[in-house]
């Protein structure tokens, strides 16, 4: 008898980040020649297989690891580290500010003296405004190089995080243009950062500039957390916060949760709206200041659920398509493909032969 999932609707589905993500945090590791392997040995990744994806939590565990085994905070990447601590003193010199610009603007005070390779400001003009990241300097002689890329994906997320929690609620980003070509692992873009992420590689005199676009008002919002809160955030940062699923996008989690308890019935926005007595307009609107959607939630379920089976059940491929909610198989050969780039026979093959 092959071994089945027991669903639970209290039971959540271990939220994944894809390989590229692993590939940017070691970058630093190969440029100095350490061996990575025991890292990764210690947090249960195994890069060998470029399609598979890696648990939110063992990621948040090597971020750490590698910050402490370098004893830098910007992983090897830069022209000087980021000494342990720097994210804790960050964070203290935003805590006392009164609104998220006047937070922001000393994020980037700071980070000009622990991070010289990156400037940090932000824009406002009327009705929008922009968090810029720019190259002080190149990081690399490829713009697509796996180190500059996760450099800018990790500072904006750093910073991001950071804005979220200070104002004590979601800040949604209306859309990013990143200063590379769309990576391999884009897809997870659209639930860290916003489903409009847009990607222009040309640089000016060599360096390139991360521009990210979100409502000016927000700026304007106070400053909600305190020293008595500080110490519980600061928990197993600053690898915690990187996870897609933060404890700030309360909205997304009750979304997700419920779609996956009603497999393998799909549910519509009206049919959750229903069950959290809201409507389908302030779903939308709550999920959209936790920069994400409900297509994005769905999608990112399904493609969690599905790795999962494929690789610790024995379930055939027709039936764990129907177990989430597609119509026909052959829907869900085309998902699984843009997922991972290959057809899940050949996914659970390669799972099983560890290769």
């Amino acid at each position: 008898m092959p071994p089945r999932i027991i669903r639970s609707p209290t039971t959540r589905t271990q939220a994944t980040v894809a390989m590229g993500f692993v590939n940017g945090l070691l970058a630093g590791l190969a440029r100095q020649g350490i061996d990575a392997a025991p890292l990764l040995a210690a947090t249960g990744i195994d890069i060998a297989d470029t399609a598979s994806r890696v648990p939110v939590d063992h990621y948040a565990a090597l971020y750490n690891q590698i910050n402490r085994r370098l004893d830098d905070e910007g992983f090897g990447l830069f022209c000087q580290p980021m000494r342990l601590g720097s994210f804790e003193f960050l964070c203290r010199s935003c805590i006392s500010s009164q609104t998220l610009a006047e937070a922001l603007a000393r994020a980037g005070r700071f980070l000009r003296i622990v991070l010289p390779d990156l400037t940090v400001t932000v824009l406002r003009q009327q009705d929008r405004a922009e968090l810029v990241i720019g190259e002080s300097r190149r990081l690399a002689d490829n713009p697509d190089d796996p180190g500059r890329v996760f450099a800018f994906e990790w500072l904006l997320r750093l910073l991001h995080a950071l804005a979220c929690w200070l104002a004590g609620r979601g800040i949604a980003l209306d859309n990013v243009t990143f200063p590379y070509r769309k990576p391999t692992h884009f897809a997870d873009y659209a639930l860290i950062f916003t489903e409009d992420s847009r990607f222009a590689p040309t640089l000016a005199g060599g360096v390139g500039t991360l521009v990210a676009t979100f409502s000016a008002n927000l700026l304007d919002l106070p400053i909600r957390r305190d020293e008595a809160a500080l110490s519980a955030f600061l928990d197993g940062a600053p690898g915690k916060i990187t996870t897609l699923y933060r404890r700030d996008r309360e909205m997304l989690i009750r979304v997700r949760d419920l779609l996956r308890a009603a497999l393998p019935a799909t549910l519509s926005l009206k049919d959750i709206g229903d069950r959290l007595h809201q409507s389908p307009r302030t779903i939308h609107r709550r999920l959209g200041e936790e920069g994400t959607s409900f297509r994005a939630i769905k999608d990112a379920l399904r493609r969690d659920i599905a790795l999962t089976r494929l690789t610790k059940t024995h379930d055939s491929i027709a039936k764990v398509a129907a177990d989430l909610g597609y119509a026909d198989t052959s829907a869900f050969y085309r998902a699984f493909v843009e997922w991972t780039g290959m057809a899940p026979v050949r996914y659970r093959r390669r799972c099983a032969e560890g290769t």
